[in-house]
């Protein structure tokens, strides 16, 4: 079930659920402090602090922003990430999992491949899961272009080719 959905069941249930619900969802789905949320939801942070603590009954005006914003966080995180395809070996030395683009925060999601099929399953399954770019071995970056609507960057192993060719090398001498 969405957060949305989650913190509107809870409203109907009563308002301690609502406190409840919405400080989980702030710490555990979303990933914020109650200062970052009201700053997203234009709402004053006091407000929201006295919601929280069961000072204050949210207004409909407030109950609205306050679900309008989760959806609009939670949404965003579902779609804003680059998908990378690559061999499992690839994969593991990523140490970034979140990238600054733009002055957005975009999340780098893992698409493990073994064979040019896989690849391409994988590249249709991110667009479709709503990755705005992928990152792929030139091999299928041609192919996955002609039937993306996302952008593809081909990575280009320039040391890493260098160095296999100088491993290999020592194995036949």
């Amino acid at each position: 079930m969405e957060s949305s959905d989650r913190i509107m069941n809870a409203i109907i249930d009563s308002y301690d659920e609502f406190q409840r619900t919405f400080s989980i969802i702030l710490k555990e789905d979303i990933g914020m402090t109650a200062v970052e949320f009201a700053q997203e939801a234009s709402i004053p942070a006091s407000t929201l602090y006295k919601i929280m603590s069961g000072k204050r009954e949210p207004n409909m005006k407030t109950l609205r922003q306050i679900i309008k914003t989760i959806k609009r966080l939670q949404n965003a995180e579902k779609g804003d990430f680059i998908a990378v395809i690559a061999a499992r070996p690839v994969l593991d030395n990523i140490r970034e999992t979140k990238k600054k683009i733009g002055g957005n925060l975009c999340t780098i999601r893992e698409y493990s491949a073994t064979s040019i099929e896989e690849a391409i399953i994988a590249a249709v399954k991110a667009e479709r899961e709503g990755a705005c770019a992928l990152v792929c071995a030139p091999i299928i970056s041609s192919t996955v272009e002609k039937i993306l609507r996302i952008p593809v960057a081909t990575i280009m192993p320039r040391n890493s080719l260098m160095e296999a060719i100088e491993r290999v090398s020592k194995k036949i001498s």
